[in-house]
């Protein structure tokens, strides 16, 4: 499995591509503002065909172009906790850029804790984490070493917590049995900023030890 990513505009949000090679086939995590176009150009380069969005989470930046990808018939994923962001992001509008035009996204499939994903002909495993927000999911395919978590944890830090559902209990605890319970090497790749490890994190993260 190929993983490319893509920071994207408004805010820097991180975008990400799942590539399987030997079907032709690719998943996209998270639709920044352009994530439509740059997954566009992914699948020509790959020769691949989109076969699912995964949205780890409804905030607003994480969902600007998923209409696009729901309009070109690419089955959607998400939390039904985010249900209300999904059908409604204007309601974000008071944390939002102003200006932007916040679509709703229809969920074709969704999704909850301890459900796996038969995609990309391998499995992807949901973890539920909630803390950023009410539905937050973190994205783990075992045989790729990889765990795409949205905004839960970032390199040294942590996903806001003053936004509505935000909760820092919660989400020390979602880190704690979620995230620092996947291997050491597992590559975190998280919604804004670098891609960090579990191991990195365990280690030095100074919101949520070990």
């Amino acid at each position: 499995m190929i993983i490319e990513s893509q920071e994207l505009p408004p805010i820097g949000t991180n975008a990400f591509a799942l590539i399987e090679p030997s079907r032709k086939e690719c998943v996209i995590v998270d639709a920044p503002a352009e994530a439509y176009d740059w997954a566009m150009q992914v699948a020509q380069q790959h020769g691949c065909q989109i076969v699912a969005l995964i949205l780890t989470h409804g905030h607003w930046d994480h969902i600007l172009d998923g209409h696009k990808f729901a309009a070109a018939g690419i089955p959607t994923y998400g939390h039904l906790a985010d249900t209300e962001m999904f059908a409604a992001p204007s309601k974000m509008a008071s944390y939002a850029i102003p200006g932007l035009d916040l679509l709703p996204v229809p969920i074709d499939h969704w999704i909850k804790a301890g459900d796996t994903l038969d995609l990309l002909g391998d499995q992807l495993e949901i973890r539920h984490v909630p803390g950023h927000c009410p539905g937050n999911i973190l994205v783990y395919v075992a045989s790729a070493q990889a765990a795409i978590v949205g905004d839960v944890i970032f390199a040294g830090s942590v996903g806001r917590y003053d936004l509505p559902g935000g909760d820092f209990s919660v989400l020390e605890q979602s880190i704690k049995t979620q995230v620092y319970t996947l291997p050491d090497a597992t590559v975190i790749y998280p919604g804004h900023g670098p891609n960090t490890s579990v191991a990195e994190e365990k280690g030095g993260n100074p919101f949520v030890r070990a």
